[in-house]
């Protein structure tokens, strides 16, 4: 019996809330994502002109909250962002490709999948787990792209995202990013 009161105990959680994020850090995340998402956005719409391929994919929202609102985490690191976006498209191409169109197997293989490979890689990156979603059980635009789609989003996105990290990230003396590369 006291072994389940431990295991439910465990679930009340330990220490207060976190700490606040200084009023520059909050400007700072807010800058730095607007500016990243703009220009992933300005890119998508040259792609979509010139090869027709899409830039812009709602996990890079998910990107954005992690590489400017907790720049510090090992998962907002260019390692885990890029590696885990790319690694995850692969997979869930490779899925779609394997199942065919029933999103409801695709998108459980793929986001499974994801993140045993992220784990094993040390490339977890949460976003990566909707980019394998979307990419296996997306629909037929994603799915004509082929591996393409993990070039252009994927890949082209994260850079775009972990370039401007760097700059804006590393603006304040005391800030430092990224806290590791490889």
């Amino acid at each position: 019996m006291k072994e389940y009161l431990t295991y439910f105990t465990k679930m009340r959680g330990s220490g207060g809330p976190p700490p606040a994020p200084r009023k520059a850090e909050i400007l700072l995340s807010f800058a730095g994502s607007c500016v990243a998402l703009y220009l992933i956005g300005l890119l998508h719409t040259l792609a979509m002109d010139v090869v027709k391929l899409p830039l812009i994919m709602a996990p890079f929202g998910a990107s954005a909250v992690l590489v400017f609102g907790a720049f510090r985490s090992p998962l907002a690191q260019p390692r885990n962002v890029i590696g885990g976006h790319v690694l995850s498209a692969l997979i869930g191409v490779t899925v779609y490709q394997l199942v065919g169109d029933n999103p409801t197997i695709a998108a459980s293989l793929a986001v499974s999948t994801a993140i045993a490979l992220m784990h094993l890689t040390k490339t977890l990156h949460p976003p990566g787990g909707a980019t394998a979603f979307v990419t296996a059980a997306g629909g037929a635009a994603v799915h004509s792209l082929g591996y393409w789609y993990v070039l252009m989003p994927c890949a082209a996105g994260s850079m775009v995202l972990i370039a401007v990290g760097l700059l804006v990230n590393n603006l304040p003396r005391e800030q430092k990013y990224p806290q590791f590369w490889f």
